[in-house]
């Protein structure tokens, strides 16, 4: 076999290196545009778990590498001087030149050739080779070459970054954040050999063009860094290698082979240097791609398709994981606003992968800091509370702690009557300890059902069903009941969700345009202003109803496509009148009808609304659309806003995950600075404590995990040996049970956590 690999990175050359040495009669070229010794940025990091790799792929690299790097294990937070560290992560940093000579080197051994100063313009010099390996770099020209073959897409990220070096010694990675007349900027910086450190700077755009840098003058760069940075650099001097500012490419590409071609490295996928290096990635695939031809060498399609089967869905991840810390540096601005260490447990648990849990496993004493503040701004005696049991305020009402239950469709009711399966499925999840109940969307009209399942509160026999739900758990728990009024609009009269197909007779629909769903919905009806007049009516009287029914609070419904929010988005409303166009006037009806709602409710008792902050498609609601919006509400007397994302249009695509929807919580709540619910696959009491205390929101909504586990609240008191007080007398002698049992699962799981945790490779 013979192997043509253009670009001469860490990722063509450990590739090169594994393959040479499973497959000695293969022939493998590299051709590297620049010299031997030249290499641009400073250093390169790589975790325990990498170095763990590298050392059973090949020795003789692993002990290469181990000899020239600098280990450190934790990580610093510091902004203006106040700092903490975190001990527990295992990395290391190697000069980015000093890792190209060893790989040289190995390859060398191998047997390898290597061809430097070699400019690749044309693969027809190479027609003889089996496989071609394009590893030549972001810019890559072979990819550019191809790019519609390879469906590549590259798009650029909003911040400045510039990378420098200096000979500042270090003893952890530290990101120090700098506040300045015009934004934050943050340096992320680590030792990567004695004597020398990298330091790469960061900032919003606005603070860039402010700061009056330019992107190729070096010198100015590094003058006004050095005075913002005076204390971190201690003295020390910053050192420029090509330092020029850019933004970063987030490189995708649908396809990563064609042909004899194969990608590799950043022209393949890029990932934001803030959860690693693009080093890393590069290594990483190079192993899957070594594996992969050397598992069948002589069918180069069908190693290809093992790599992208066996590499695509890590890649994909890694590169989601990159794009949701890149968020956090890009709002950092706005986290800016937060205690200390608030901050810090932020920008440490920015990426969803690490949570409280894991931090406080690697370091007690930072969690218990974070905690403490916490509990301190609560005014909380008791300082050891997890965040998801602390209490909460919304006007007159108080919630015993954070944990909500989101509305969930039960489709169960009989002309909107509520029935015996509703009493047991909220009053049973009441006994379980929950903090908020927030109920089914109900029916303000008979018409504004989603199906002819669901519960409505337009007449005086469902007033007294619901009441008798509230009246047992206020009487028997500490669970506090709210309501979600609603209208389905466009979505109504349709089947329930086991049924295939709808077999009732049907009512005419409403929306903000007569846009239908999807390809079997009717055709709504477009609202006049009568029919607008009618339906504020209806939630006006429903709001009434939900008092003397003994709802402690009221929601209202204007998200997921539901008649209200069908004039929130562009994509549903396509007035022309005054209802339609700018998102002040596509708020129009939706804000009067929770004005009038707001206005004959009890002013003790709070009022929360339900949004859509994307619709996950093209031209769907902006951020600066749900901006306005949460700020109108706010203005308008809501306490808290719930935020949901899509389900708008059928023909959404929704970037899913754990906890997914926690940053549109979060842009809501510190931005607008109102309250805010968050819900999204969200599965643990960990990652609740982990969205409060990083301040992405207030309370947490749980769906699904709470249909098949009432007493989900329950068992993750008992996880945390929370001494809960409001476990009903019946119930009491069950604590002598379950506490011990959840104690020793917890301690079963951290040793398992902890036994799997990546080996130190410190020297």
């Amino acid at each position: 076999m013979k192997i043509t690999v253009i670009g001469g990175g860490p990722g063509g050359l450990y590739f090169s290196i594994l393959t040479k040495k499973a497959m000695p009669h293969c022939e493998i070229n590299v051709y590297e545009r620049n010299r031997p010794d030249d290499s641009f940025g400073f250093g390169v990091v790589f975790s325990d778990e990498t170095l763990g790799e590298f050392l059973k792929r090949d020795m003789q690299s692993y002990e290469l590498i181990r000899s020239e790097f600098a280990y450190w294990d934790d990580i610093i937070v510091a902004r203006d001087g106040e700092e903490v560290s975190v001990a527990g992560n295992g990395f290391c940093g190697c000069s980015r030149k000093t890792l190209l000579k060893l790989l040289h080197q190995r390859c060398r051994e191998e047997g390898v050739n290597l061809h430097f100063e070699q400019n690749v313009d044309d693969l027809d010099q190479f027609a003889d080779s089996d496989i071609i390996l394009a590893s030549d770099g972001i810019g890559s020209a072979i990819r550019t070459q191809y790019e519609k073959e390879f469906g590549t897409k590259i798009e650029m990220k909003k911040n400045r970054f510039v990378w420098l070096g200096s000979t500042k010694p270090l003893d952890a990675f530290t990101y120090f954040f700098r506040n300045t007349e015009h934004g934050l900027i943050v340096a992320h910086t680590y030792q990567y050999e004695e004597g020398m450190s990298t330091w790469i700077f960061e900032c919003s755009d606005e603070t860039w063009q402010k700061h009056g840098f330019e992107v190729t003058n070096e010198e100015d760069t590094m003058a006004k860094i050095a005075s913002i940075f005076t204390a971190e650099l201690d003295g020390h001097p910053l050192i420029s290698n090509k330092s020029h500012w850019r933004q970063f490419p987030h490189v995708t590409n649908e396809n990563w082979y064609h042909k004899n071609i194969v990608l590799l490295g950043d022209a393949k996928a890029t990932a934001h240097y803030s959860i690693g290096s693009g080093t890393k990635l590069a290594m990483d695939s190079a192993i899957g791609l070594s594996d992969a031809v050397i598992a069948n060498p002589n069918d180069v399609q069908a190693a290809f398709q093992q790599y992208d089967k066996t590499r695509k869905n890590t890649v994909e991840m890694i590169q989601y994981a990159a794009l949701v810390s890149l968020d956090w540096f890009e709002n950092m601005n706005r986290h800016n606003q937060h205690p200390f260490y608030q901050f810090a447990f932020g920008c440490m648990t920015r990426a969803k992968k690490v949570t409280f849990e894991n931090l406080r496993l690697r370091d007690k004493s930072f969690t218990d800091k974070v905690l403490k503040e916490f509990n301190d701004n609560c005014h909380t005696e008791l300082v050891e509370v997890p965040a998801a049991f602390s209490t909460f305020k919304l006007r007159n009402l108080e919630l015993q702690n954070r944990i909500v239950m989101s509305p969930m469709g039960q489709y169960t009711a009989e002309n909107g009557l509520v029935n015996d399966w509703h009493f047991q499925h909220y009053t049973s999840r009441a006994v379980g300890g929950l903090g908020l109940i927030l109920t089914e969307m109900t029916a303000v009209s008979e018409t504004g059902r989603i199906t002819e399942g669901c519960a409505g509160i337009y007449n005086d026999s469902q007033i007294t069903e619901w009441k008798r739900i509230t009246d047992f758990i206020h009487n028997y728990t500490q669970t506090k009941i709210g309501i979600q009024l609603g209208h389905s609009g466009r979505k109504g009269a349709t089947k329930k969700p086991w049924e295939d197909l709808y077999t009732g007779s049907g009512w005419e629909l409403l929306s903000a345009s007569a846009i239908p769903f999807n390809e079997v919905s009717a055709t709504p009806k477009e609202m006049s202003i009568v029919d607008m007049d009618l339906v504020a009516s209806q939630f006006v009287q429903a709001t009434k109803n939900a008092d003397e029914a003994g709802f402690d609070m009221i929601e209202l419904q204007a998200h997921h496509g539901f008649l209200l929010a069908s004039f929130l988005s562009p994509l549903t409303n396509t007035r022309t009148d005054e209802f339609g166009g700018s998102i002040e006037n596509r708020l129009k009806f939706p804000l009067r009808v929770f004005t009038e709602m707001r206005s004959v409710f009890l002013k003790e008792k709070p009022m929360s609304v339900r949004i859509s902050a994307s619709d996950w498609a093209q031209n769907g609601i902006s951020e600066q659309d749900v901006i306005t919006m949460a700020t109108a509400f706010k203005n308008a007397g809501a306490d808290i806003i719930n935020v949901s994302t899509g389900n708008t249009v059928a023909g959404q695509k929704p970037q899913t995950g754990r906890m997914w929807q926690t940053p549109f919580s979060d842009a809501v709540r510190n931005t607008v600075h109102i309250p805010t619910i968050t819900t999204g696959y969200i599965q643990d009491i960990d990652q609740i404590n982990t969205i409060i205390l990083n301040g992405r929101a207030d309370l947490v909504a749980l769906g699904r995990p709470l249909l098949l586990d009432a007493n989900f609240v329950r068992n993750a008191q008992a996880y945390e040996q929370f001494q809960a007080t409001d476990i009903p007398n019946p119930y009491k002698m069950g604590i002598s049970h379950l506490y011990p049992l959840k104690a020793s699962e917890r301690k079963q799981t951290e040793g398992m956590k902890i036994a799997l945790k990546p080996k130190s490779n410190k020297k």
